[in-house]
């Protein structure tokens, strides 16, 4: 049975598969594999500087005639400001970061991580990558990687978190088709509304920023809520070719698909990352606001872990990743896959050595047609 729907159309790709934009892995080199090999290769561009971003498409154009995407994050919840607590006052994160910080620094000495030299730790822990650039993850970084994503014309947007409203006309008038990730029905409705071609309706199996409803009760739920309006990809915890048909199954019209390109020669991770792909099991895997302040899964490790043991809650974004990025970009440094393994979905299981980008594409394809086929009998 051939793997075709009208995402392919509306696309402009072989296979109703994206890669998705998973910050610091989806580089250029592996966007453009995916693309090249049919599907649609999506920058993960979430922690880009504005003009990293700029030279990630243009290379990204290097690399492939066919078209891609860029992935980044519009978080309602930075735009509105500091959160509420229960009693009614907001959080004050500022006044909190100096303890948390120290927090981290015990860790680090604990663990035996040795520090890292200033630039990279002002990269991770936040702080502007430029001078007099604006800082990770704050309102202002995400509006002007916006300008860029619209300066460039890519092919296609995906919010990877919240709703990109209020940028649709632009994107529209360069021709883009906008996407936009998420985690429940009520979710599903705002973007429709908002104007976007295509939903990814990702379920909590999945790695990273993900949903607290499960993946296979999500996508038909979403698909229902939106029905012939725009097409929906599955997403969360498809490893292989059977998760994609499931998806399909399920009332979706394609897969966005993260962890198997995890393990890739071209994705952007480490070595030692990826090898914690190939080697984890269904169970390695736990979600955890300690590294960006949002609810993210990724491979159990100590950082994590610490959290717990300490029974601190995390701040907010951006200010966690301004504590938890010296620590993440000293335990890579470092090569240790205890205390930086990454992100990852509950699929991992199914993943057992790193390969291409294109052998992974083309196992993906294989698989999802032969499970269509099988389930085409028991008509």
């Amino acid at each position: 049975m051939a793997l075709h729907s009208r995402i392919c159309d509306l696309l402009k790709i072989e296979y109703p598969i994206a890669l998705a934009g998973m910050g610091g892995a989806s580089v250029p080199a592996l966007a453009a594999a995916v693309s090249n090999a049919g599907g649609l290769g999506v920058l993960g561009a979430a922690a880009c500087t504005p003009e990293r971003l700029r030279d990630w498409i243009r290379e990204t154009r290097e690399l492939t005639d066919k078209p891609f995407g860029v992935d980044t994050l519009l978080p309602a919840s930075v735009r509105r400001g500091p959160a509420p607590q229960a009693g009614g006052a907001p959080v004050d994160p500022v006044a909190l970061l100096e303890e948390y910080r120290q927090f981290a620094r015990e860790f680090m000495e604990r663990e035996g991580l040795p520090p890292v030299e200033r630039a990279a730790a002002m990269r991770a822990a936040g702080e502007a990558a430029t001078q007099g650039g604006p800082a990770l993850f704050s309102k202002e970084f995400f509006e002007a990687q916006m300008e860029v994503v619209i300066e460039e014309k890519v092919p296609v947007y995906a919010a990877g978190l919240g709703n990109p409203g209020p940028w649709m006309d632009r994107l529209h008038a360069n021709g883009a088709i906008v996407m936009a990730v998420v985690g429940k029905v009520k979710h599903a409705q705002q973007v429709v509304e908002s104007g976007v071609d295509v939903i990814v309706a990702q379920g909590h199996d999945g790695g990273g920023h993900n949903s607290p409803i499960g993946t296979i009760s999500l996508i038909p739920q979403v698909v229902d809520a939106v029905g012939d309006r725009v097409p929906v990809l599955g997403a969360g915890g498809i490893s292989d070719g059977r998760g994609v048909a499931a998806a399909l199954m399920l009332g979706a019209e394609g897969a966005w698909v993260g962890t198997a390109f995890l393990a890739t020669d071209e994705a952007g991770i480490e070595d030692f990352q990826k090898q914690a792909i190939a080697q984890g099991v269904d169970a390695d895997t736990v979600v955890s606001r300690s590294i960006t302040g949002k609810p993210a899964r990724m491979i159990r490790n100590k950082w994590a872990d610490a959290w717990v043991s300490a029974g601190k809650e995390p701040l907010p974004m951006p200010y966690q990743s301004m504590v938890s990025g010296p620590v993440l970009a000293a335990g890579i440094a470092a090569k240790r896959q205890d205390i930086m393994p990454g992100f990852a979905g509950q699929g991992i299981g199914l993943i057992h050595s790193v390969r291409p980008a294109a052998e992974v594409m083309r196992g993906l394809v294989a698989g999802a047609e032969r499970a269509l086929s099988i389930a085409d009998n028991f008509r």
